[in-house]
């Protein structure tokens, strides 16, 4: 497993019977996670006393609650890049910080390229991976369908000091826009996606990853450069392995471009117990 463990502002305190104990920035958390089934006994004190506790309802979703009035938002850092923290609706925050591996691995490989890469970011959310290819030195263009999260993400390049860095903001479905790209002709040396595990279409029709992601995989294989870099895919989807997904990459894009395909889960260092929380699973082709 590939452990997010050079993390200052964030830290996993403990987990236990379905929930975790977060910090973020000072702000103590705890949030549900289903892979937690494990039910040791809860010693740390802000079990009982987190600033945010996030419950899952029995009928789907859930709510906050709130043992004081936290800011309506407030930033933490990763290494040179800067985030705006929110509670949402869903129980998440605005980040993933197991992806700061993943960060890591696409900015190193960016920095040691020795030529300009152009980087395209697809289900871009609130646009970690964006940041920090755009701060190792990239062009990036951004995609995601909400435009919230858009807005999220050019908040954070703000807050990171990446605003005149050239990264492009677009609102749009990604395979639509992937598809208009082909057609234009422009190409691309790194490939990202978060795609979701479940969804709908803009024509109301139903998205579910294991059945789209190999045909997605190949469309985008469309956009790729005469000498990619790397192309990246990451999934939360239970039902769909690492080992799976590094295969549909191997299959799509090692017989055109050579290069190498690796996979693994991607998780978090939990400090009471020094275990990693598996929290994704991330499948990676690199050029050679």
């Amino acid at each position: 497993m590939r452990t997010a463990d050079n993390w200052n502002d964030y830290k996993i305190l403990d987990t236990s019977d379905g929930e975790k104990l977060e910090t973020w920035g000072g702000v103590s958390l705890v949030r549900p996670d289903p892979q937690i089934i494990w039910k040791t006994e809860r010693t740390d004190p802000l079990w009982k006393n987190a600033d945010g506790h996030y419950h899952r309802s029995n009928q789907g979703g859930g709510k906050w609650e709130f043992r004081k009035r936290l800011p309506e938002s407030w930033n933490i850092s990763y290494r040179e890049l800067t985030f705006n923290i929110r509670p949402t609706g869903f129980k998440h925050t605005g980040l993933f910080p197991e992806q700061a591996v993943n960060w890591d691995f696409m900015a190193d490989k960016i920095r040691s390229a020795g030529r300009e890469i152009n980087v395209l970011n697809l289900f871009a959310y609130t646009g970690g991976a964006t940041l920090a290819c755009a701060a190792a030195g990239a062009s990036v263009c951004h995609v995601d369908a909400s435009k919230g999260m858009v807005q999220w993400a050019r908040d954070n390049a703000a807050a990171s000091g990446l605003t005149e860095k050239p990264i492009r903001w677009i609102v749009d479905d990604c395979e639509k826009f992937i598809a208009r790209e082909i057609r234009r002709g422009r190409k691309y040396d790194a490939v990202i996606m978060d795609p979701p595990s479940y969804g709908r279409g803009p024509g109301g029709e139903v998205w579910k990853l294991e059945n789209c992601v190999y045909d997605l995989v190949k469309l985008c294989s469309g956009v790729l450069s005469d000498d990619p870099l790397f192309f990246l895919i990451n999934s939360y989807t239970t039902g769909l392995s690492p080992s799976v997904m590094g295969y549909i990459l191997g299959s799509v894009l090692t017989e055109k471009f050579g290069g190498s395909v690796s996979f693994d889960e991607i998780g978090l260092p939990v400090k009471s117990t020094g275990m990693t929380l598996p929290c994704g699973s991330t499948a990676i082709w690199q050029a050679e």
